[in-house]
This record gives structure tokens, sequence and C-alpha cells, in this order.
């Protein structure tokens, strides 16, 4: 696992360091920025883990300062950055804005933090609300306080004793987040299903959650057909609460949860899956002046609609005097990212709309632009997902045996989601875009 951890500022100048084996001379930090540098200048972008001599540097930059852990080749690197992370999310739980300065001002509680998340390089206690138990920013309470609270020394490290709310509740929220990029003839050139399951968990006591969903490998382990839908996840990742040999025995998602907010797994589909909403575009340049056709098609059920829908369409650079008329929605002009912006509140599945915008230049040109951006589009559409994963049902169990209410909600939503847009139509006479 990690042989160190550094935090630095952003000229690469160790603010401070912990270390955790002694494997690993301290001074190697120092060849740190001096490599992010020579990546970001080969390859226009550093990726997040870099190795010289023999020496693995994984790092997480947060404004002015640079997390970095240590480590010789063959270590986890997920579990480092996860940790990283969680480190970052806890700092900023502390001291509000994670920083130089904050950083400066905090060194005893960054010591103590960083000796209860981490034993001989592995991670221990990342939740903040355990650590904030018992590693305050007042001194007297550290001096007073003669054991660790139950947590630390509990099975269950993320979930404190003693807990009670006079209503006992749970709300789950599926979230899938649609990546895809789509021709300009509608053609899916690239698309996948980004999920999350988040969940509030307001519970008393120490209770047991047992979590199904219509899985197909369950169905497959069990013997059983699925009356419905039945759907194959990948890449899936549970939260530490999650018992893992249960799940691989027969799919059941059994946990006792932390209390609060908290993910509770995330997976990937790559499925064929059909766009949601699609921009059916035309472009028309004249001596002077670009003109833009774009009818969007919501292409779900519909029952369904699809909410703060946002379509942003890419211009030249030096495009002045803007006339835009849409038959739904409204559509601004924003200069400073070279694009107008079609914005449209609810769009209901099935539905069509229209947009006409006209620009001109300010002086008269043949070229056009070489480099054509794609269309993109923003939604979020509520009670709907594109995988049809379900919530087969959720179990509660408490030794006092309080009844909780369930809440489950589902929403999809756009990730990376873009249109390329199709060559314009270089024209001397009138335009030939219809009317609307």
């Amino acid at each position: 696992m990690a042989s160190a951890v550094f935090i630095l500022d952003n000229k690469g100048k160790p603010l401070i360091a912990r270390d955790y084996k002694g494997d690993i001379p301290m001074s190697s930090i120092d060849h740190f920025l001096v490599i992010l540098q020579e990546k970001a200048e080969q390859e226009g972008s550093a990726p997040p883990v870099l190795t010289h001599n023999g020496v693995v540097y994984l790092y997480l930059q947060e404004k002015d300062i640079y997390l970095v852990a240590i480590s010789k080749r063959d270590t986890n690197t997920i579990t480092i950055l996860q940790f990283l992370q969680k480190l970052s999310n806890v700092f900023t739980s502390y001291f509000k804005n994670l920083e130089e300065e904050s950083i400066r001002d905090n060194f005893v509680i960054i010591y103590e933090l960083l000796d209860e998340m981490m034993d001989y390089g592995i991670p221990q206690f990342t939740e903040t609300k355990i650590l904030q138990e018992y590693i305050t920013q007042e001194s007297h309470v550290l001096e007073i306080q003669q054991r660790p609270p139950t947590a630390a020394t509990n099975v269950v490290s993320w979930r404190p004793d003693g807990l009670f709310y006079r209503k006992n509740e749970v709300f789950l929220d599926i979230v899938e987040s649609i990546n895809m990029l789509i021709s300009p003839n509608g053609t899916v050139l690239s698309g996948e299903i980004l999920g999350a399951i988040k969940m509030k968990v307001y519970l008393s006591g120490m209770p047991e959650l047992r979590l199904g969903l219509n899985d197909k490998a369950m169905f497959e382990k069990n013997g059983r057909e699925s009356k419905g839908k039945a759907i194959e996840m990948e890449d899936v990742r549970f939260h530490q609460c999650v018992r893992l040999n249960k799940f691989e025995k027969d799919r059941t998602i059994m946990f006792i949860p932390p209390d609060g907010d908290f993910d509770l797994m995330t997976y990937r589909l790559g499925i064929q899956i059909n766009p949601l909403i699609v921009c059916e575009s035309v472009v028309e340049t004249h001596r002077g002046r670009m003109e833009f056709m774009i009818k969007a098609k919501a292409q779900f059920k519909q029952r369904s609609t699809a909410n703060n829908v946002e379509i942003t369409v890419p211009v030249p650079e030096d495009a002045d005097s803007p006339k835009f008329k849409c038959t739904i929605g409204s559509v601004s002009y924003a200069p400073e990212i070279n694009s107008f912006i079609w914005k449209i509140k609810q769009f209901q599945g099935s539905k069509e709309g229209l947009l006409r915008a006209h620009f001109g230049f300010p002086s008269i040109r043949d070229d056009l632009p070489t480099k054509r951006l794609p269309i993109s589009v923003k939604f979020d559409i509520p009670y709907f997902t594109t995988s049809g994963i379900q919530v087969r049902y959720l179990k509660i169990v408490e030794k006092s045996g309080y009844q909780a209410l369930p809440w489950v909600r589902y929403i999809t939503k756009n990730g990376e989601y873009q249109i390329r847009m199709p060559e314009p139509l270089q024209l001397t006479n009138a335009s030939r875009l219809p009317k609307i």
C-alpha cells in the first residue's frame, strides 16, 4: 500500500509529510513536480499515476495544493487514489476550504488525522462523522477524552452506537448518467450508462438492511426466471459497509449503513442504448452571415418528462448580431463560450421543438472554421431509468423491532452527451431553411 503521504504547495514544496513504512526515501518527492510537468507537456495532461526510478506517485490536486502518496510497484492504485479523495473530503469537512493557508493553520490536527486514517500504509478510519467524535479542533477536548468512541473499536467502524431518531426513514436514489456520442445522422457512435445508488439513512440503533435488485446474475444463481426485465451490471463497486461474501454467494446486498448520506454502490452498463434526446441540425453559410436550424426531439415515452433541458450549440468566435426564433422554450447567446443555449424547462416524451438562429460576421469572408465542436445536451428525467434497473425489495431489520419508512426514487440525467454537427452548406443565394 502507501509508503508515505505528502501535502505539497503548488510549487511542489512539502507542507506536511507522513512516512508510514520507511521503505522509500522521503527525498523521492523532490522528483514529483518535474515528472508531472514533463508528462503534461508530452501528453497535454498528466495521468493521476506517475512512475520514476521504481517509485509510484499517486496524486490528487485540490486548488493550490497536491495530495500525493508514494509507493513501490505492484500497489493497489485504485485504493490509494480513493484514500486521497477521502482525505480531501475529511480535510474539507474540518477546514471548509482546502488550500495552503488552511493546511498551514492546522498542522496538529492534520497529523492526528493522518495517523488515524492510515496505519502502516493501510487505510483505516475514513468516515468524517466517526473521526469528528474524537479528533476535534479544541485541544482541551482532546485532553479530557479518555477513550475512543465505540465505533473506533467496533467491527462497524463507519457507524457510531446510540443513534436515535423519532422518525426512522431511508431514502434511496438510483441515479443513472448517460454518456453518448451521436453522429449528425443520428447514429450512436458510443454510449454507456454510469449508475449510482445513493442513500440517506436516518435510522436508530444498529439496523441491518437487505436490498434486492432485478439483477440477472442473481436470478441465474438461484435458478429462477425473472418476471420482468433483468439487467446485467458491470464494474460494480460497493461502499465498505456491504458484505461482499454475501453478495458473491447469492447476489444479496446486505449491509449495516453509515448514518446520513453515502453512496452504497456504483455500476456501469455498456449495453446498446437509444438516444433520449436527438438534435437534427442544418447549418448554412452565406457571405457575411450564418444560419442554423435545429430540431430537437424527445425519444422517450410520452408519460415521462425531461426537466431543465439545455442544448448548447457552438458558433464561430467572431459571430455577432444574433437573432433567434423557437417553437418551445427560450434561447440566449453566450459569447463567453462562443455558443447559444436553447433552454426547455419541461420537454415531454415524443415531443419536438424547432429553433432557427441567425448570426452575422463583422467582415465578409469565404473561409469556414476548420474545427467543428459538437452540440452538448443537459437534462434530467425523474421517475425513469434507461437500464430498467428496479428495486425489488428493501428490508430493514433492527433488534428493537421499530418500523421504518423506505423511499425509492429513480432519475436519469446526462453525462457527456454530445451530438456532432454536419458540414455547413455554403450558399450564395437566399436561405433554404424553412420558416418557423
